[in-house]
């Protein structure tokens, strides 16, 4: 765990970096300068876009994670497999955006009633889209290197430097909107040529065709794997981007708007449980290359705890100041409080359950998450199809929630049954009784105090008092209690 601790300490150091201006984005700058509708089409724009490059993708990023292990020899330039990954996904490129601009008349016809404004930006998903795909390729190659922190200062930190630069300039008057909107786009190449200059830097920027040396029956095996991880990397994006484009179609660009906001601010609470997993990934592959099994069982057991940890603390400080954090923007946000809610829970159970993803993905059983992504999917897009209508925005945030939770138990059940693993220990449902036991606690102390600022800092102190201190006294999570010990011990010896 200490490679993990590591290097998710730093990914998530820089990830908040990226929160801290993401928020100062899109909390602040795009609510005080963008209409929510402009703020609605901005993101269905990425969402689409997100969209487009996990299709084209062609399922690289679990084959990268299941084979790069075997094929990773740097005299032999790694058998030249990032070249190999590079060619299936820049054909993956080639083909979704000649679909995409060849269905343009289909496609668009689901948004000219709720969200016409769309029509006019249309192509503007395709520099999303393509600077994406190439991305995730070079990230995830990345990722095998065990070398995570580029690829998260750029996408996380300078991307959204460079959105608050053309923000400003936005605000200013020195662009318009639709100039805007096609340099928002265009921003997202700058992340993949960071990592491009930084692989070329460390001399693993080895692209040249020749180089491709992967044995022919070793390719089979490759494309024959690629064909059911490419459905089950579409599942996450897809649950994601499904919520956006049915709120555009259903209810319209502001809908959209409000939603895409919270979900963003509720990803906050994410941010640690995916430094984790970018780092735990790749070490899962190794695991099953060498079968160090009792390794897997405690990585998947430490990862569950740590993410319990670190989600609910988070979730409960922000539920029991909900109105306090929502007093700070626009009032037509407050229809996203119960958005935050729910979307949180589906996203509390899903760090819960920790790895078992990627345990069940680069196993051999493989084949059968195929079926559990294609039930999420379905769930997602049949339940947004009723609940919308009903409930709006809140509707598509139940969906995802009730599709996650039965996905996520699905997965942990066939771990279970085909592995004997489970990540569950008696102190999490320690965990779990005491963040009930503050929620309930936090309700029945809402508005005592009068002053918003001592009423938030009251309930702050509550969370600590209820939830945090037992854990911290009772050593429910050493993991965790370890590494507060180890900051605290830092910061003694700075300061001392």
């Amino acid at each position: 765990m200490g490679l993990v601790q590591k290097d998710a300490f730093r990914t998530t150091v820089i990830s908040y970096v990226g929160i801290l201006i993401g928020y100062l984005n899109k909390g602040v700058l795009f609510l005080l300068i963008l209409s929510t509708a402009q703020i609605g089409l901005i993101n269905l724009i990425i969402s689409i876009g997100t969209l487009f490059a996990q299709l084209a993708n062609f399922g690289t990023v679990y084959v990268t994670w299941k084979f790069f292990p075997f094929l990773k020899n740097e005299e032999k330039k790694h058998h030249g497999f990032l070249p190999f990954v590079l060619l299936i996904v820049g054909a993956g490129i080639i083909i979704y955006s000649g679909l995409y601009i060849l269905f343009r008349d289909q496609i668009q016809q689901g948004y000219i009633e709720k969200s016409p404004m769309f029509l006019d930006y249309y192509y503007w998903i395709l520099p999303i889209g393509i600077s994406y795909s190439l991305f995730i390729v070079l990230e995830t190659y990345l990722r095998s290197l065990y070398k995570n922190i580029i690829a998260v200062f750029a996408y996380e930190v300078v991307l959204r430097l460079a959105t608050t630069v053309i923000l400003v300039l936005k605000w200013a008057d020195l662009i318009s909107f639709e100039l805007f909107v096609g340099l928002h786009s265009l921003l997202y190449i700058i992340p993949t040529l960071i990592l491009v200059f930084y692989l070329r830097n460390i001399n693993e920027f080895q692209v040249r065709i020749s180089t491709i040396q992967i044995p022919k029956r070793f390719k089979k095996i490759i494309f024959y794997f690629s064909s059911y991880s490419y459905v089950n990397t579409l599942g996450g994006v897809w649950v994601s981007s499904l919520d956006v484009l049915m709120i555009a179609q259903f209810v319209g660009l502001k809908g959209a708007g409000i939603f895409a906001t919270v979900v963003f601010l509720a990803g906050v609470l994410q941010v640690p449980f995916k430094s984790i997993l970018r780092v735990s990934a790749p070490l899962v592959s190794d695991f099953w290359k060498h079968r160090e099994m009792d390794k897997m069982k405690e990585l998947y057991t430490k990862v569950s705890s740590v993410s319990l940890v670190i989600g609910l603390s988070m979730f409960l400080l922000c539920w029991v100041n909900i109105d306090f954090l929502f007093s700070f923007i626009k009032s037509e946000f407050r229809e996203g409080i119960w958005v935050f809610f729910f979307i949180m829970m589906g996203r509390l159970v899903d760090m819960y359950f920790g790895i078992n993803g990627s345990i069940f993905s680069t196993s051999k059983k493989y084949r059968y998450d195929i079926f559990f992504t294609v039930f999420l999917i379905v769930a997602v897009y049949l339940l947004n199809y009723w609940l919308i209508p009903i409930f709006g925005i809140v509707g598509a945030a139940i969906s995802t929630s009730i599709a996650l939770f039965v996905y996520n138990i699905g997965r942990l059940l066939f771990v279970w049954f085909a592995y004997r693993l489970h990540p569950f220990h008696w102190k999490q449902f320690v965990i779990i009784g005491l963040g009930i036991m503050t929620i309930f606690a936090g309700y029945f102390t809402q508005g005592l105090i009068n002053n918003k600022w001592i009423q938030f800092l009251f309930e702050s102190t509550l969370v600590c008092v209820l939830f945090l201190v037992p854990i911290y006294v009772f050593s429910l999570e050493q993991e965790t209690i370890n590494y507060i010990k180890k900051a605290m011990a830092f910061i003694r010896s700075k300061i001392v």
